[in-house]
């Protein structure tokens, strides 16, 4: 398989569903247009996307939009996912979201913003990579129960729900913090998602909790 980079490239990712950006093949990807082009036309045709977020510390593969009903409707009804997820562990995957990666993203806008005026397309990837790297805030497990654990259907379903997302690699569990694990970043589009949040029912309960007005200046 060596002899076929595109094909070994997109084995790895859905073998492994995400590579860091370090990775040599990835970093062929990011930086070579012709090869971005065939592993792009290879997954399309198997109906699925890149999930290469400028700003995201690895990169996935996801469905693309018009392939999602047929992996996500059966039966009459829409799927909350193909993982294995129930209803309540995604609506925990989304306020994990909201509170690590959208204050993350705030802060990296920011520091792109700054340095705006600097010239030059390789320099740009690497400061995009830098970026890419910042460091998320931990959230306490204890401030998730108490700020959110009803609204989530009891302390007992988030403490259920918490193992899957770290097995699947959304989230990671040290001392009683939740840190980003390597899928949190690529979990929702950014561009899509913020809007809803900041704009849609979550965006009271987070300014309650002081995280919406603090991502709006971004020093959460």
């Amino acid at each position: 398989m060596n002899h076929d980079p595109a094909a070994r490239l997109i084995a790895r990712l859905l073998a492994m569903r995400h590579l860091p950006r370090e990775d040599a093949e990835m970093r062929r990807l990011l930086v070579d247009s012709n090869f971005r082009d065939e592993v792009e036309q290879r997954l399309a045709a198997c109906g699925m996307r890149l999930l290469a977020q400028p700003f995201a510390a690895h990169v996935g593969i996801a469905l693309l939009r018009e392939t999602e009903s047929a992996v996500f409707e059966q039966n009459d009804t829409w799927q909350a996912s193909n993982i294995g997820l129930p209803k309540d562990a995604v609506a925990l995957l989304v306020i994990l979201w909201a509170l690590i990666i959208l204050p993350k993203r705030e802060r990296q806008l920011s520091g792109e913003a700054a340095h705006h005026e600097t010239q030059g397309e390789m320099f740009d990837a690497v400061k995009l990579t830098m970026l890419a790297h910042e460091a998320s805030r931990g959230i306490a497990e204890t401030v998730l129960q108490e700020d959110y654990g009803k609204l989530l259907g009891g302390k007992a379903r988030v403490q259920f729900a918490l193992p899957q997302l770290s097995r699947l690699g959304f989230i990671e569990r040290r001392n009683k913090i939740i840190h980003e694990g390597p899928l949190l970043d690529l979990a929702f589009d950014y561009a899509e998602m913020a809007p809803r949040i900041l704009q849609g029912a979550l965006a009271n309960l987070l300014k309650q909790r002081g995280i919406l007005a603090d991502t709006a200046t971004g020093d959460h």
